[in-house]
């Protein structure tokens, strides 16, 4: 478990097993939050106050789960075993859903890097991570292709509260308290949560299970891309054996960063 110390203006937290690279650049977040650099066991959150570590970047990093608990249940399985050794420092990160959800949509039949510039385009122009009222704006700079009638409907749906993420909506000017009050995604369950995000044109299962994992924190939920499916087809033909597991999101980004890399070595030789 992780323990922390306020040094000057900064944090230094010592959480073993956790590898902040890894955890930055596996696919699952699209741009850096905070200034934060690893020496042995120990992050370094700079410029950061005790308050704010412990209200977002302690939730943000997931810092407070047991993951070498959650690593020894998966390491039974041989391919699980090979992937964690990999990459094993992984950790989920806890997303706004607003931009989590936004990212996913972007991130359909596309690749990481362009990704990460679509999102910096964005950035850049608003001085912020676009909000339902920006992506509603002329936004042809970002150079999105199709996806950008999805943002746009995603925005749309936002604004006019027939999807409200979260409790405290960035934006939801026509919602009607009460029916808002049954219907809001982080309070649903599971399968609720899904179909309610797959009512947003543009948003299929695989985007809505990113952000229920990614941005909810919904750790059983285990998204399915390309590389997964791939990994599923070798290793695991007669089903994967942790799919129903409180951690199967977990497992899914063990196997993700395993297989891309090791697809993309082979490519590369």
């Amino acid at each position: 478990m992780r323990k922390y110390a306020a040094k000057g203006n900064d944090i230094y937290v010592t959480c073993p097993g956790f590898d902040l690279n890894l955890t930055l650049n596996c696919g699952q977040a699209f741009r850096t939050l905070v200034n934060a650099e690893q020496k042995g066991e120990t992050i370094i959150l700079h410029d950061v106050t005790e308050d704010e570590f412990l209200t977002k970047w302690d939730i943000y990093f997931d810092f407070g789960r047991d993951y070498e608990k959650i690593k020894s249940e998966f390491i039974t399985d041989p391919t699980m075993k090979r992937a964690i050794d990999f990459c094993g420092g992984i950790r989920i990160l806890k997303q706004d859903p607003w931009e989590t959800l936004i990212s996913f949509i972007i991130s359909q039949n596309n690749n990481i890097p362009r990704i990460k510039l679509i999102i910096n385009r964005l950035v850049e122009h608003f001085n912020r991570f676009p909000t339902p009222e920006d992506l509603l704006t002329d936004i042809a700079f970002a150079k999105t292709g199709f996806r950008e009638k999805y943002l746009k409907s995603a925005a749309e749906n936002v604004l006019s509260g027939k999807v409200i993420l979260t409790e405290t909506p960035k934006s939801a000017v026509n919602a009607d308290p009460k029916s808002a009050a049954e219907n809001i995604v982080e309070k649903m369950p599971t399968e609720s949560a899904r179909s309610e995000l797959m009512k947003i044109s543009g948003v299929g299962p695989k985007v809505a299970e990113c952000t229920l994992l990614y941005g909810f924190g919904r750790l059983e939920c285990f998204p399915r891309d390309v590389w997964i499916n791939r990994a599923l087809a070798e290793f695991y033909p007669d089903g994967f054996p942790f799919i129903s597991h409180p951690f199967a999101g977990v497992a899914q980004q063990f196997l993700f960063h395993h297989i891309r890399n090791r697809e993309l070595c082979v490519s590369l030789s």
